[in-house]
């Protein structure tokens, strides 16, 4: 083969998309990921610190994040890490939404 031949099936498996491009796009959801969950985690301690409690829901959030993320990876490739892994940050973040949504309720005045 020669250089065009080989630049042509490059191309086309990874169907015309820069792969350095895709991989600062994998690099920058990871950083975002990163900034909410310090960002979740600055908030839930001046919460409890001022005394507002605990809010669950502000990691139901950020867990959501690498749950959706798992979730497409193991639909798209089919391992089982990435299955067990979304199954766990599904668990995670179902749990974290009851305890919030129970706090909610039960603080609530008008139910």
């Amino acid at each position: 083969m020669n250089r065009e031949e080989i630049l042509a099936a490059s191309r086309k498996e990874n169907k015309n998309q820069d792969v350095y491009e895709k991989e600062v796009v994998v690099q920058g959801n990871r950083y975002a990921c990163i900034a909410a969950a310090i960002l979740a985690t600055a908030f839930f301690v001046i919460q409890i610190f001022t005394g507002g409690g605990m809010n669950y829901g502000l990691y139901a959030v950020v867990f959501a994040m690498p749950l959706a993320g798992f979730w497409v990876k193991y639909a798209k490739l089919h391992k089982k890490h990435e299955l067990f892994v979304a199954i766990c940050y599904t668990a995670v973040v179902l749990l974290f939404s009851a305890v919030h949504i129970y706090g909610l309720f039960s603080a609530s005045t008008i139910l």
